[in-house]
């Protein structure tokens, strides 16, 4: 329907977004300023613990300097209740005190429909909720009660019983003057094609209420008693109420109780649903009798920025985690992605609280693996990669896969994490070679993340004293305080190398932490808004840290009102020598590992390789300060020490 002109004005001129956000989050009291319309709190959107968001309630306005959720107050209302814009305007008059405009006759009639289709749905809970005390109900009782669930339980899930017959339902409803049309509509019964009176859809099952976002029942989920019937778990087929690809089982319960920083778990069904919720994970939901959709995703992602998607232990369980995988590829993004809990085999969730209890789910939950590595897993599950061809079909699967992410930057992530494990599959699967009587001191045969080699994870020696290992740091967080302090004041840049900032590596949690805040911010092109939005997430210490060393304040770049091309010139040139000088560190820490033992007759030239790189390097940098020519020429001199001494040759006594 259209609204008139001046209607959501004068709604919005009535509405305080304080008062309106202030139901769902607990302000932050310290940062908070009320009198000025000033507000923070945790945010509703996503996990936690810092107030990052943000309410301007003179201006009307909410913004997350975490998940970059925003809006005024009826996107609120949409984006946590669930709601269609105008089930949002209706919320926000109702409160207001205002008078909704007359409808649209079609659109007030389709409203009126809903409405009573709602009323019967909610007719049927209270029926299937009676009959589960009745005798008829006596077996469900029972089943219910080898799960685990008391009466208490059974009260606060509205579970109930479809007693077995053909028109219990249709029976009471209609007695109770329910018209034919509704109940059919809703999906409760269906019409006989042999000229007979309707049936019901619901007999002798274990009856589940599922409800929307407002808690309105919308459709049933029934267990089958019999274990010869062909349905275990029969759904209400979909109406104009009920879209199962667009629904979640818990939805209502699990919003809330990811506001309170519960993580938010994905179960398969129902009963995996109660037993988490009861057992204390009340962040979780369900999909309905389907394969999780990409309106679903979404839906998740409103909740939380990686929603736990909790797997049984079994082949199906399985099967369905590699689908998910390509349905979320194309859909992740900064911040938004999905892990995996994998039970033990042969246990769903249910199961493993009744075996364990609570503390062995939290365990699994707190472990939960990151997309990325079942994606490895997926690709290299089974495949024995002993030749070249069949290691050249597994990068080509790879980079398929990896295709399919459309964010640049989260793609380079992926292709370095994918990079990482597969070199770690293939230095496992290559055989220890023998020279001279010399061994690989690598007895696992892998390299690690933070430099390491060798069983125990201990810096190979050589590495660990080298010129390099002194003298790198020093000069590259240099660099990285001016690239960062470039950027800070210059953020129109950002974009412009958004492809090299998004690979490059930062030195510290300060720099990474400066980064990956400007990397989310890069298209805030305004240096004292950047500056604000910079020191709300992390604080002022950062960049006055920043800004008060020396070699940042005497960069010309770096100053306020600096010509554009000199800023460009210098951010460039300072990405290139930061990348050819660890593109030359990492050829020489790998060539001087292999010294510790490994050697072969291609092991000179790769030295050599590396010192004739590092003495371009520096030929090149010449011009740069006294003190960092001569690291250059001492690495140049160090490296040919090594190669005239051939040092990895074994000498005689």
């Amino acid at each position: 329907m259209s609204l008139p002109p001046g209607f959501l004005d004068e709604l919005k001129s009535r509405t305080s977004i304080a008062q309106v956000v202030g139901r769902k989050v607990m302000w932050d009291q310290r940062k908070s300023q009320p009198g000025k319309g000033d507000m923070w709190a945790p945010c509703p959107f996503h996990q936690e613990k810092s107030a990052s968001f943000h309410v301007d309630d003179k201006k009307g306005y909410y913004y997350c300097f975490g998940c970059h959720a925003k809006g005024d107050a009826l996107g609120f209302i949409k984006e946590t209740e669930n709601v269609s814009f105008m089930e949002a305007v209706e919320i926000m008059a109702r409160e207001a005190g205002m008078t909704m405009p007359a409808r649209d006759p079609k659109a007030q009639e389709k409203q009126d429909r809903r409405t009573e289709l709602v009323g019967v749905m909610e007719q049927a809970a209270q029926f299937f909720k009676l009959q589960l005390k009745t005798n008829a109900g006596t077996a469900a009782r029972d089943y219910l009660k080898s799960r685990k669930l008391d009466e208490a339980a059974v009260e606060r899930w509205d579970i109930g019983f479809a007693p077995e017959g053909w028109q219990n339902l249709w029976d009471h409803l209609t007695g109770k003057n329910v018209k034919e049309d509704l109940i059919l509509a809703a999906g409760l019964a269906k019409a006989s094609n042999k000229g007979k009176k309707p049936y019901d859809t619901f007999r002798n099952r274990i009856m589940f209420p599922i409800r929307d976002a407002r808690g309105r029942c919308i459709a049933f989920g029934g267990r089958a008693m019999d274990p010869a019937d062909n349905a275990k778990y029969l759904n209400s087929p979909e109406t104009e109420l009920f879209d199962k690809g667009r629904s979640l089982y818990n939805l209502a319960p699990a919003r809330e109780a990811t506001s309170k920083e519960q993580p938010l778990l994905v179960a398969e069904g129902y009963m995996d649903v109660i037993a988490l919720s009861e057992a204390g994970f009340g962040a979780t939901v369900a999909p309905l009798g389907t394969a999780v959709t990409e309106m679903q995703l979404q839906m998740l992602w409103r909740l939380a920025p990686e929603p736990i998607i909790t797997l049984d232990g079994d082949t199906a369980g399985q099967r369905a985690a590699m689908r998910l995988i390509d349905l979320a590829l194309p859909l992740i993004g900064p911040g938004q992605s999905l892990r995996f809990c994998v039970m033990p085999e042969g246990q769903d969730p249910d199961d493993l609280l009744r075996a364990e209890g609570a503390g062995a789910m939290r365990k699994l939950i707190e472990n939960a693996k990151p997309l990325v590595h079942l994606l490895w897993q997926r690709e290299t599950n089974g495949m024995v990669l002993d030749s070249p061809e069949r290691k050249a079909a597994l990068d080509q699967s790879l980079r398929q896969a990896l295709g399919k992410i459309t964010d640049a930057g989260l793609r380079n992530h992926y292709a370095a994490e994918i990079k990482y494990l597969r070199a770690e599959l293939f230095a496992a699967q290559r055989p220890q070679r023998e020279t001279g009587g010399w061994q690989n001191s690598n007895k696992s045969g892998k390299g690690r993340r933070d430099g390491t080699f060798g069983g125990k994870g201990v810096a190979v020696p050589s590495t660990k004293n080298s010129l390099l290992a002194q003298s790198t740091d020093v000069e590259e967080r240099v660099r990285e305080a001016v690239i960062l302090a470039i950027l800070t004041r210059h953020p129109f840049l950002i974009s412009e190398f958004l492809s090299d900032l998004e690979v490059l590596d930062m030195h510290g949690p300060d720099h990474r932490a400066l980064m990956q805040a400007l990397l989310r911010h890069e298209r805030e092109h305004a240096p004292d808004m950047l500056r604000n939005i910079l020191e709300a997430e992390l604080g002022p210490v950062p960049l006055e840290k920043l800004y008060s060393l020396s070699h940042v304040q005497i960069t010309p770049a770096v100053r306020p009102g600096a010509d554009a091309e000199l800023t460009r010139m210098t951010l460039a040139e300072e990405l290139a020598k930061l990348e050819a000088r660890r593109g030359v560190q990492r050829e020489v820490q790998d060539a001087v590992e292999d010294l510790e033992g490994l050697a072969d007759e291609g092991l000179t030239w790769r030295v050599g390789q590396a010192a004739e790189a590092r003495e371009m390097a520096n030929r090149k940098g010449m011009s740069d300060e006294s003190g960092d020519t001569e690291d250059r020429g001492a690495m140049s001199n160090y490296l040919q020490s090594l190669i005239d001494g051939e040092v990895w040759v074994k000498k005689r006594k």
